[in-house]
């Protein structure tokens, strides 16, 4: 059965696998401006074509296309602010999964949106296309 295994030990191959810790990170701060219009629902949407972050293996960049769509509760990013938050990455080691999650979790603190949809559209890597895609919605 296929639900019947054990899973493999992670790394078989035994790479130097080495993500930069959270808290290593130094990210640009998320700033904020107020929203004057709490109640009435719009979506906001970025498209940010020129992500870069390092991969955890390789050393190598990795490149993406971030789309992130919003609706505001009581505060609306600044979009400066977004622009060095986003660009900040450039210096991180992070898997595609795990970058996110932290971009996810940081605009949740940063905003309390109604709701969020996030994507990464990342450039294919050794013949693989790799897209992420997360969502938030506040209860």
């Amino acid at each position: 059965m296929l639900d019947d295994y054990n899973l493999p030990p992670t790394n078989q191959q035994g790479l130097d696998i080495r993500s930069t810790p959270r808290e290593e990170m130094n990210l640009y701060p998320l700033d904020t401006f107020k929203y004057e219009f709490v109640g009435r629902e719009i979506w906001i949407d970025f498209t940010i074509p020129e992500f870069t972050a390092i991969c955890p293996f390789s050393d190598f960049p990795d490149f993406a296309t971030i789309k992130l769509k919003y609706v505001p509760n009581e505060r609306c990013v600044e979009l400066k602010s977004l622009k060095l938050y986003i660009n900040s990455f450039r210096e991180v080691k992070i898997f595609h999964e795990h970058l996110m999650n932290v971009i996810l979790e940081d605009f949740v603190k940063a905003l309390d949106p109604l709701k969020v949809e996030l994507e990464g559209d990342f450039n294919v890597r050794g013949n693989i296309k790799t897209i992420v895609r997360t969502s938030y919605e506040k209860q």
